[in-house]
C-alpha cells in the first residue's frame, strides 16, 4: 500500500492524526489493477508501477491509496489512478463499481498474505481499464505494462510488495486471463 501525502484541510488527516488512527482502527483503501483491453474487451496488458519505499528498496506496485472520509469509493478510484497514472489515463470505471476482492493487510506478517507495517487496512481491489495516456506521478518512478502471461512470471510477481503478487494473480485468474 502507497502513503498519501497528508495535507490540511477537512478530508485529509494531520500526519500525527494519520498515525494516531492507524494504531486504533482499520484504514480503508481501494487498490486498482490498470488493464488494457482490446476491441473484444480481452486483457491485452497489465500495468504495474515501480516505486521507491520507505525502507529504499525499488518495488512494483498496485495503484493503492486511501479513500477519504466523505468520499465515494468511485471517486477515490478515479483520483488514484489520476494521482498514480497520469490525469490522461482515461480510466473506465462503472457507475456502481464491484471488488473482484477484499484485502486485509496487517502489520503483523503473516496474518494473511497482504502485510503494511504501519497499519491495519482493509482494501477493496479493482480491475480498470484504461484507454488514454499514461505516465508515472508523484512517487511512481516507472510504469511497466506487461502481458497477462508475463505478469504471471515469478520473478515479476517477487517485485510486488505486502502481498501485492498474490492480488495480481487473483485479478488475473477473476478475468480469466
Amino acid at each position: 500500500m502507497t502513503d498519501v501525502t497528508t495535507a490540511t484541510g477537512t478530508s485529509w488527516l494531520s500526519r500525527e492524526e494519520m498515525d494516531a488512527a492507524r494504531e486504533r482502527l482499520p484504514i480503508l483503501y481501494v487498490d486498482v489493477v490498470p488493464v488494457r483491453v482490446d476491441d473484444h474487451g480481452t486483457v491485452t496488458s497489465v500495468g504495474l508501477l515501480l516505486r521507491a519505499g520507505e525502507d529504499g528498496q525499488i518495488k512494483r506496485a498496485l495503484v493503492s491509496g486511501r479513500v477519504l472520509y466523505h468520499e465515494r469509493v468511485r471517486a477515490a478510484l478515479l483520483r488514484h489512478v489520476e494521482k498514480d497514472l497520469g490525469p490522461l489515463a482515461l480510466p473506465r470505471i462503472p457507475p456502481a463499481p464491484q471488488p473482484f476482492t477484499v484485502a486485509e493487510y496487517f502489520p503483523t506478517p503473516g496474518v494473511t498474505p497482504f502485510h503494511d507495517p504501519r497499519q491495519h487496512a482493509v482494501s477493496l481491489a479493482y480491475v480498470v481499464p484504461v484507454e488514454g495516456d499514461c505516465a508515472p506521478q508523484q512517487d511512481a518512478l516507472e510504469l511497466t505494462w506487461f502481458s497477462p502471461l508475463e505478469a504471471r512470471e515469478p520473478a515479476v510477481l517477487a517485485e510486488l510488495a505486502n502481498g501485492q503478487s498474490a492480488l495480481l494473480l487473483q485479478a488475473l485468474a477473476h478475468l480469466g486471463v
